[in-house]
């Protein structure tokens, strides 16, 4: 190092300039590459807030301290933690100073002239040599004649002492489609790189449960309409796509193990959110086919039954609700959830009695009903056959009314472990059954529906994704298929055949040599025949 240079330029710009050249590298854009998947197997195998927050806190709290300390580096939030976003950033940075470059080089390339014959051509690893009839201007022009595809280019050699006559010679490559290839499928890496980040930063993701009975509409103009509502870093949720649908219907087929076969959605839509709702046009939502609609996508990614109850207090009021239960197996379809149902005001005009005087509904559903020991509860199959419910019914403060978030699937033991909620009754009610209460409330099982959990998801970049994509596997097809060859002809008169010789014919020596980067780049054993194909009559051209 110059001992001129100032301090800002030993101890900056140096030390910039060789870090920059380090980052821009191919052997670094391939090493985080490969940091980039394995960063990503953590988002694979491990719960993920962002997909199903409730399940990530089980897991955390079953793991203890190991828990917390996996919260604390992010490994439930892969996807959204500050190191994967900087891998990410360094890919992209170091993919952008690489290939920029390669452009300008591959540019380049295309436009400079073929390079000129080797001085001494029987050096390359395949090299012919033949003496052919007519000069070398003529057999120069057969020679490019055959060489039809090839960036070629023909140089005359003037008289000098190597070669007292002169000499033609001939250089020609092919394959610069290979270039092409590798460059298009590193940039389209980049641009898939540049979608999906554009995806999570303007995308949205809304889930919903709906009952499939018609009756709940889900209208996508407010974060407030969803269960869950994740959002890119750009995406206040003022800006949402205006369309509503609901599901009128909902099958699901299973195989004879349990296992689902097939789930089919009959969905009502519109993009009109003011048209009337019998107007709706209608279509099927199954696996692997989302609806459609006004940009957005519309998944179903879930479903299970909705036991029907009533509740008749004793003044004769009714109350009925219908309320999704939580499949415990996908295979049988036994279901855990609870209700919560309002004391009517006219029964209690004070507030707190009113409050003392909630019934709530806990319990399991089963679609196709068997009694274990002890006369438990449990389902045989996810086939509906008898459905038949085991419940607990409380009597008290719910909690149905103080603001707290609770979980719709089950009761808060808080309130139960304080008497603000006591158990009046533990009963099996299969359809159309009830059981009383001592202050003549009646709890009856009505039937069921059923009901489906929906995705609605925006993704402004899936299209550039997909071109992406494509682009991708179309630059490494022709990067792996196209050859890079290149050849020389060195066309020179044969000895006592000058141009003071008056002889008709006139005899050319013929030097050919090719080089490849392999064998397997097209030229092994066969060049030999490749090369005696450039000196034949244009009727017997054989293709190179």
């Amino acid at each position: 190092m110059s001992s001129s240079q100032s301090p800002v330029q030993r101890f900056v710009v140096v030390p910039l300039r060789k870090t920059w050249r380090g980052l821009t590298s191919m052997r670094t854009a391939l090493a985080l590459l490969f940091l980039l998947a394995l960063a990503a197997i953590p988002g694979a195998l491990l719960p993920q807030r962002d997909l199903n927050e409730q399940k990530t806190l089980e897991y955390i709290a079953d793991k203890g301290t190991l828990g917390e300390w996996m919260d604390r580096v992010q490994l439930f939030d892969v996807f959204s933690s500050s190191w994967f976003t900087a891998i990410y950033l360094l890919l992209f940075i170091s993919l952008v100073g690489c290939l920029t470059p390669r452009i300008w080089e591959h540019y380049k390339a295309l436009r400079t002239p073929p390079v000129a014959a080797p001085r001494n051509l029987g050096r390359l690893p395949r090299h012919i040599t033949e003496t052919v009839d007519g000069e070398p201007a003529a057999v120069a022009e057969t020679v490019t004649g055959n060489l039809r595809g090839w960036r070629k280019t023909v140089r005359v050699v003037e008289s000098s002492e190597r070669y007292p006559d002169g000499a033609v010679e001939v250089s020609a490559e092919k394959g610069y489609l290979r270039e092409l290839g590798n460059l298009v499928f590193h940039f389209a890496l980049l641009a898939l790189l540049v979608a999906i980040a554009t995806g999570k930063m303007f995308g949205y993701e809304g889930s919903r449960t709906l009952v499939a009975d018609g009756e709940q509409v889900l209208c996508n103009t407010s974060t407030a309409v969803y269960d869950t509502f994740r959002s890119g870093a750009l995406v206040d949720g003022t800006g949402l796509a205006p369309f509503c649908f609901r599901v009128d219907d909902f099958s699901a087929t299973f195989l004879p193990n349990g296992q689902p076969d097939m789930y089919d959605a009959k969905v009502a839509y519109t993009t009109d959110v003011t048209s009337a709702p019998d107007t709706w046009p209608t279509t099927s939502v199954q696996v692997n086919k989302p609806l459609r609609i006004a940009g957005d996508r519309v998944y179903v990614l879930g479903n299970g039954f909705a036991p029907t109850f009533t509740v008749t207090f004793p003044n004769g009021e009714k109350r009925t609700q219908t309320a999704p239960f939580l499949p415990q197996s996908t295979q049988t379809m036994l279901s855990e959830g609870a209700i919560r149902f309002e004391t009517p005001a006219g029964m209690y005009p004070n507030p707190d009695d009113r409050r003392k005087n909630q019934i709530a509904i806990q319990g399991l559903f089963a679609p196709d009903p068997v009694f274990g020991h002890g006369g438990l509860l449990d389902s045989q199959s996810p086939v509906v056959n008898k459905p038949t419910t085991a419940i607990r019914v409380y009597e008290g403060d719910t909690g149905i009314d103080s603001g707290t978030p609770q979980n719709v699937y089950s009761l808060d033991q808080k309130l139960v472990d304080q008497g603000r909620l006591v158990q009046k009754a533990s009963v099996n009610l299969e359809v159309g059954k009830d059981v009383v209460l001592e202050d003549g409330t009646r709890v009856s099982f009505d039937g069921y529906q059923r009901w489906v959990s929906v995705q609605v998801s925006h993704d402004p970049a899936q299209t550039w994704v997909l071109v992406s994509a494509v682009a991708m596997v179309l630059g490494l097809v022709v990067s792996l298929m196209i050859r890079r060859r290149r050849i020389w002809v060195r066309l020179v008169p044969a000895k006592g055949d000058s141009a003071s010789d008056n002889s008709e014919v006139r005899r050319t020596v013929v030097e050919v040599a090719g080089l490849a980067r392999t064998d397997q780049a097209g030229w092994g054993e066969g060049f030999e025949d490749q090369a005696h194909g450039l000196l034949t009559v244009a009727d017997k051209r054989a293709k190179l």
